[in-house]
């Protein structure tokens, strides 16, 4: 048999019909009508229809109104630009934003579109330089007169993404990544109300970066999560991402597509959009666990900045203290969060936390592990001086640090 040959098998007895795609240890891999994959003996499946060649696709010229606001749609790629690839039977990158646009009719109800193609990637292949070139694109194109900027994403790093353009940009309109957990050709794609509730916010009066996401497992609400206190909780389901600590700023009902902005939002704002790119990559994230042995810390030398995610309210073993004081006497800032997620670093109540606070490792507060890691990015990114960057440490800047003083955004 051949890749994308029409099978059928009797299996468990039931007959079961659907794509080939691979023979992989003994079995055959079949991709069935209802979007799932299946392993089979090979002697249980019959042949139905060989494989067709594969035909181009007809370019469609896209019809815009043009009394709606001016969109962008800017695409680095991700489960909701996909489709699958019939010769390994994996979810593949490669829809073009003005594919993505045809593939969801209703986004030319909400707006106008302008689209740009960064990149065509799982978010795996994600890098600090692309966040940069995101950051840029998303700049120019609220330069170039987008009244709203929506940016298509995987989701398993779209978390640090949108963290890393939340320190970047500075926006007077608002900024939507989405993406979605299931391809389009599943029955329980999320893609079509992720996509139609991004275009939504897009238009709306918030004035930040934000995720939005389902937020419950039902097609009834997407949430809008906050830049920098969104994490993706789950591997599989439709409601995987939550804002950690706080709550959501912000609702799309679906499919009325009726937004609600909380009043910790930040709204529109008569501004010029500020754009501050540096970046710092030398910087790591290291997550404590008990009997870690201290000479891991040797993979960080010469770094100019690690976060640790430590235990409770930020705590490593004593056995580290030397090392950590090593580094930070040569000039590494170090800045301690808590694994636990929810609740705020507090050095202060135990001897061990106390004796970090000695060496001059920062507070993180409330800030996430991964948010702390892309604020330390940037911050080392934009200050030299070793103590104004342990300053903007520990101030919330995005809203990545609620309760702090000195809210920047």
């Amino acid at each position: 048999m051949q890749t994308g040959d029409r099978v059928a098998c009797t299996y468990a007895g039931s007959r079961l019909e659907g794509t080939y795609i691979t023979e992989r240890d003994g079995k055959r891999v079949l991709k069935l009508d209802s979007g799932y994959n299946i392993g089979v003996p090979p002697e249980c499946c019959q042949l139905l229809d060989p494989a067709q060649p594969l035909e181009q696709p007809q370019q469609i010229d896209l019809d815009q109104d043009s009394s709606l606001p001016h969109l962008s749609i800017v695409s680095t790629g991700g489960t909701i630009a996909s489709k699958i690839d019939y010769r390994t039977g994996a979810v593949t990158s490669q829809f073009t934003a003005a594919e993505l646009m045809r593939a969801i009719p209703g986004l030319g109800s909400i707006g106008q579109y302008r689209t740009v193609q960064l990149a065509s990637i799982l978010s795996e292949n994600m890098t600090p330089l692309l966040w940069q070139e995101l950051a840029r694109a998303i700049y120019q194109e609220i330069r170039d007169g987008a009244e709203g900027v929506i940016v298509t994403h995987g989701t398993d790093t779209m978390a640090y993404s949108a963290a890393a353009v939340s320190f970047m940009l500075k926006t007077p309109v608002p900024v939507i990544f989405v993406g979605s957990q299931r391809s389009a050709d599943r029955p329980s794609s999320d893609n079509l109300m992720n996509g139609l509730c991004s275009a939504r916010a897009a238009v709306s009066d918030l004035g930040e970066v934000a995720v939005v996401m389902h937020q419950t497992s039902s097609d009834d609400f997407c949430a809008i999560h906050r830049a920098t206190r969104v994490r993706k909780m789950h591997t599989s389901r439709r409601d995987a991402f939550q804002s950690i600590g706080s709550a959501p700023i912000g609702t799309i009902a679906y499919p009325s597509l009726e937004v609600n902005l909380t009043d910790n939002a930040v709204r529109r704002q008569p501004i010029e959009p500020e754009l501050a790119d540096r970046l710092e990559e030398r910087c790591g994230l290291l997550q404590f666990v008990p009997g870690l042995s201290p000479d891991i810390l040797a993979a960080y030398e010469g770094y100019r900045g690690l976060v640790l995610s430590g235990t409770g309210l930020g705590h490593v073993s004593t056995a580290w203290f030397r090392q950590l004081g090593s580094m930070i006497e040569d000039g590494t800032t170090i800045v301690m969060t808590s694994q636990c997620l929810y609740g705020r670093v507090c050095d202060r109540v135990y001897d061990t936390g106390r004796d970090l606070l000695k060496l001059g490792v920062v507070e993180g507060g409330t800030t996430l592990p991964e948010v702390a890691l892309v604020k330390l990015m940037w911050v080392l990114g934009q200050e030299k001086d070793e103590e104004k960057a342990k300053r903007m440490m520990a101030t919330d800047l995005r809203g990545e640090a609620p309760g702090r003083s000195a809210h920047g955004l």
